[in-house]
């Protein structure tokens, strides 16, 4: 199996005088650590590649590294804690990364997500003075095949940072080879088209209502109305649309569905220790979606519970549940 951990290759050239006295070859440094190749995980900016190395932890289990940096333009940390955002989209990354070296799944195949939960402890998001280091031990369940090819996954999550239980999750996806895809999405498969006939970009709400500090990072739109706003798609986003894409992708609906929560449960920072999200169908980039966000009441750690429905041409796209702790 491949590893994304590099070790410089050892060469009569690594090896040469200077001023009296030998170099250290390469090859006997201890390994050097990069970042997985940015195709492997679907993004196209190096920067937001996360994942480090990953190995084999039995027959149907992986360990996969990754590190978040103490700063982010967009996933950057509120109140001295890490985004939780950021443990999602290290989740997308991973799922993608073993569907292609796991699994075999060619590069050119989407990875379309039906289900998402997670559970953190938000103390285990506490920056500290070095980038955080994170594990992340995944057991493949539920293996489905079309033919030979994997064609859906769930894979079950225990996360560390920096050697501490951060998280528990889950993640459902399931794979389409480009045949497959543009079959599903009939005239939207075209990216050109798609992005042609996009709505214009919205206006946003206050970005302290939603934990934002740039009116750019905003997902959400005012509609008049308590606990209801316009889904606000910025295909320029340089993370949420790190690529061009034929829908609404998948983190712009996590995070509309976290700013919503937050907008929702008033004043002050809450974070949203525990979210479930399904997918039902795409977004389109060519009418408006609607976010409603519900009190669902609170549960038995007294953390607020709120219901968020995302939905375009009266049809639902994308529920979650959040439990939002107050941080203080």
């Amino acid at each position: 199996m491949a590893s994304a951990t590099l070790t410089a290759p050892s060469t009569a050239a690594d090896r040469r005088p200077y001023a009296g006295r030998e170099h250290t070859s390469l090859s006997e440094m201890p390994p050097l650590t990069t970042t997985v190749p940015r195709q492997y995980v679907h993004r196209t900016a190096v920067s937001e590649v996360f994942l480090t190395d990953w190995r084999r932890a039995g027959s149907d289990a992986w360990v996969v590294s990754a590190q978040w940096p103490r700063a982010h333009s967009f996933y950057s940390p509120v109140d001295g804690l890490h985004d939780p955002m950021l443990l999602v989209e290290t989740m997308r990354q991973a799922s993608i990364l073993l569907s292609h070296v796991a699994h075999g799944v060619p590069l050119d195949h989407p990875i379309i997500w039906q289900d998402l939960r997670y559970s953190l402890t938000p103390e285990a998001l506490r920056v500290t003075g070095a980038p955080a280091e994170v594990e992340l031990h995944i057991t493949d369940c539920d293996l489905a095949y079309r033919g030979k090819r994997l064609s859906s996954a769930r894979q079950q999550y225990r996360v560390l940072c920096d050697g501490a239980q951060l998280a528990t999750a889950e993640l459902d996806f399931s794979c389409h080879s480009p045949a497959v895809y543009r079959r599903l999405r009939g005239e939207y498969s075209d990216v050109q088209r798609a992005n042609e006939r996009k709505l214009a970009l919205s206006e946003p709400v206050e970005p302290p209502l939603v934990a934002r500090d740039r009116t750019g990072d905003v997902v959400l739109s005012p509609t008049g109305h308590a606990n209801r706003w316009q889904l606000r798609v910025n295909t320029s986003h340089p993370v949420l649309f790190d690529h061009p894409v034929d829908h609404a992708p998948g983190m712009l609906m996590v995070e509309a569905a976290r700013q919503a929560a937050h907008a929702a449960a008033g004043p002050g920072f809450s974070l949203p220790a525990d979210m479930e999200c399904s997918f039902h169908r795409y977004a389109e980039l060519d009418a408006p979606s609607w976010i409603d966000a519900t009190l669902a009441g609170r549960d038995e750690h007294d953390r607020l519970l709120l219901d968020i429905d995302i939905r375009q041409h009266g049809r639902s796209v994308f529920t979650a549940r959040t439990a939002s702790q107050s941080i203080r």
